[in-house]
């Protein structure tokens, strides 16, 4: 269960957070062009991509392109609460805050080693004195501003270009700058809250509508209107307990066009209205 969700925004878009969840949990990310360093301040969690699972124990990060499919995290055993900070890296922003030249560890390698998407980042002291750092900003929310985000972005990837890990980072950054090599998951992943239909996604993956649906099914044991909407009614059920958004923004948020619509799918699904929804977790 999540207890506590703060987020700080840059150009309109989330570049730092925290979450507090009590065990056991499943968490699942906001699919997103960007990459992400989740640092474990407390506890440890499983993070699981498509069949790989990963430990992630306390004091360590992982670093990866959140491009990729079915990232979660999820712990069923520890009692200990879970306390995760996240930088999210968006490459637009990114071009933004370097307008000269992008720093080495954003350009691609001239050898590329692999294709690998995720990095695990051991106990690092550097990166435990970042965080710290972090979280004076969460304790004092009324300091942030624009350019002490700029400056954190900067100052992380200056630290993860000094760690071991800064090859394999590298590659994992470079994936953001080159939409070529994303794969027909991502893709599909990418786009899960937008307002483009079937038809158009089809496009985005240079298939025609009856061979993107057969692709599919293959990967997904379901169709793609009926695994898009059952992925976006569970972002829209997230959001209505971490955020105090209107209904119909978030709705929107999530990628439906019809708020009536929106709360028709949701109560099909849960069994309530999203209005009811949200006040009946918050009173437990």
């Amino acid at each position: 269960m999540i207890i506590d969700h703060k987020k700080y925004d840059l150009f309109g878009k989330t570049v730092v957070q925290k979450v507090v969840i009590t065990p056991p949990f499943q968490f699942t990310f906001p699919i997103a062009d960007n990459a992400c360093f989740l640092y474990m301040l407390e506890g440890e969690t499983q993070y699981q991509l498509d069949e790989e699972q990963i430990n992630i124990p306390c004091k360590h990060s992982l670093f990866l392109n959140c491009i990729n499919s079915r990232k979660q995290l999820s712990n069923s055993n520890s009692s200990v609460t879970n306390e995760i900070v996240i930088v999210n890296f968006h490459p637009d922003i990114l071009k933004r805050i370097y307008d000269r030249e992008l720093p080495l560890l954003l350009q691609a390698p001239q050898k590329l080693i692999s294709n690998k998407s995720t990095e695990i980042i051991n106990n690092d002291y550097l990166i435990q004195k970042y965080i710290e750092g972090l979280l004076f900003y969460f304790k004092n929310p009324s300091l942030i501003n624009e350019e002490i985000l700029i400056l954190k972005l900067k100052e992380i990837i200056l630290l993860l270009s000094q760690t071991r890990n800064a090859e394999s980072i590298q590659v994992i950054l470079s994936q953001l700058f080159s939409p070529a090599t994303y794969t027909f998951k991502q893709i599909i992943e990418a786009h899960l809250f937008s307002q483009l239909t079937i038809e158009e996604l089809a496009q985005q993956t240079n298939l025609s509508l009856s061979s993107f649906k057969r692709e599919f099914a293959k990967l997904y044991h379901d169709t793609p209107a009926n695994y898009i909407k059952t992925k976006r009614l569970e972002k829209a059920a997230e959001l209505l307990l971490v955020s105090s958004e209107r209904i119909t923004d978030i709705a929107f948020e999530c990628g439906f066009n019809d708020l009536a619509s929106f709360t028709k799918s949701f109560h099909d699904k849960y069994n309530v209205t999203p209005t009811g929804y949200r006040l009946n977790q918050t009173a437990k």
